[in-house]
């Protein structure tokens, strides 16, 4: 077997510094390490609340979201688990990283990855693309990749470049639970490096990985600044294109690449986006081109550069979340929005939640959907018609940055047109510590939380 390279893409001494200080003023050394060891059981894989009721004076809560979250990082570093190597420069020679998958969720399964790293390291952090390559011979593919990757005109920037460990069937698929699983620890590995900026991150791919990074983008949408699927589309059951406001999406198809009806796919995207834009002016910022004359094979070059215009907003006033399954495994969150109890009734729907804020008042629409099929090419469902019904029972916790909300007011929640709270919320450790481990990211450490149910 292959060696497992362990090394982290961490200066020690930037480690040093972001770990000192685990206890300001604010937080005392026993809450640190209550904080820590509930951290490292999460971590675990253990499915654990975070016990404590601590409250969160106003003027501390930038102090202590530091803590927490130099408490996660800490956690994260200590985990044993392979991490991320050192990325290097494309003139200098290569070193492979390798990651070993759950074997309960793909057997055999090692996927190893080109880490490289483009100009000088921005003050924020670099930029970072998560790249998928497509579906013919995978070592020819894998080294495609780099070669691309490495032309495009998008430095500074780091590209992480999989291979796909098992090259046949339903394996050879970027978005199936063992690569979700590969793709949620990119992201948890990369939010506690300091030479990586949180707010830049995009999924792209090519042929398969333009499915892929489609299905991702979707599926990931709260963590991602854009995504860039090419020479791909998908059915929209598989991407629903609501869930991409806020984010930058390109989708780049050759306007012959008849195959698998995916300029039909990319066609459809293009009104059903263009659509969601016009009703939420700004929301649903999007690049889709249907390349004239061009088939599979097309120009790539625009896409990343595009991408690296635009950054994330982890904290946007709307969002649109379809929860959909895919491959048998739904998120559990999205951007603010937790689910402690699904409104779905059976399989067949999907729950769709709208949020919108503002005036220290949350309005949240929640209705369930149902897809018929409207046709069928290459005897696959590709394209659809939705009806939605009202949800009547679920369970949300809805989490509130002071960013976007004055704890010194009552905060209003609004489900359905009718008010499921209205009252003043104060920030807990809590709040902080369960959000942290929710969604792993620095900037949803979040101060309050409201929790609603669905009538």
């Amino acid at each position: 077997m292959k060696r497992i390279i362990v090394s982290a893409f961490i200066a020690i001494a930037a480690f040093v510094a972001s770990a000192s200080d685990c206890n300001p003023k604010s937080v005392s050394k026993s809450k640190t390490k209550k904080i820590s060891t509930y951290f490292s059981k999460v971590l675990k894989g253990e499915n654990i609340n975070y016990k404590g009721t601590d409250k969160i004076k106003t003027e501390d809560i930038d102090a202590v979201r530091k803590a927490v979250w130099t408490c996660w990082s800490n956690a994260v570093n200590s985990l044993d688990e392979e991490k991320l190597i050192a990325p290097f420069a494309t003139d200098e020679p290569r070193d492979t990283g390798y990651w070993k998958l759950p074997e309960h969720l793909e057997e055999h399964a090692i996927m190893p990855y080109y880490f490289i790293k483009k100009g000088e390291q921005p003050q924020a952090g670099y930029p970072l693309f998560l790249y998928m390559h497509g579906s013919g011979e995978k070592n020819r593919e894998w080294e495609a990749g780099i070669r691309l990757c490495s032309s495009y005109d998008d430095a500074p920037s780091l590209h992480f470049i999989p291979q796909i460990p098992n090259g046949y069937g339903e394996l050879y698929r970027w978005a199936i639970q063992s690569k979700q699983w590969a793709w949620e620890k990119l992201l948890r590995l990369a939010f506690v490096n300091e030479n990586i900026d949180a707010n830049r991150i995009y999924f792209y791919g090519i042929s398969e990985g333009g499915y892929g990074s489609q299905r991702l983008a979707s599926f990931y949408a709260d963590y991602l600044a854009g995504a860039g699927p090419m020479a791909g589309g998908e059915p929209l059951k598989n991407a629903p294109m609501e869930n991409l406001a806020n984010i930058a999406f390109a989708l780049r198809t050759g306007e012959m690449d008849y195959g698998f009806a995916r300029n039909a796919m990319t066609y459809n995207a293009a009104l059903t986006i263009d659509s969601l834009a016009k009703m939420r002016p700004g929301l649903y910022n999007h690049f889709i081109e249907l390349i004239p004359n061009m088939g599979h094979s097309i120009n790539y070059e625009k896409t990343t550069p595009w991408l690296k215009q635009h950054s994330r907003n982890a904290h946007p006033t709307y969002f649109y979340w379809e929860d959909y399954d895919m491959y048998g495994r739904h998120r559990t969150g999205f951007y603010n929005l937790k689910v402690n109890e699904t409104s779905r009734n059976n399989d067949e729907e999907r729950s769709c939640y709208e949020v919108s804020i503002a005036d220290n008042t949350v309005t949240l629409t929640v209705q369930n959907v149902t897809y018929t099929t409207t046709q069928l090419i290459y005897n696959i469902p590709m394209f659809f018609s939705k009806s939605y019904a009202p949800a009547t029972k679920g369970k949300v916790t809805i989490y509130l940055s002071e960013k976007l909300f004055d704890f010194t007011r009552p905060v209003k929640v609004i489900v359905n047109g009718n008010e499921a709270f209205n009252g003043i919320v104060t920030p807990s450790m809590k709040a902080m510590a369960e959000s942290c481990a929710e969604y792993f990211d620095p900037e949803r450490v979040f101060p309050a939380e409201i929790t609603v149910d669905i009538k």
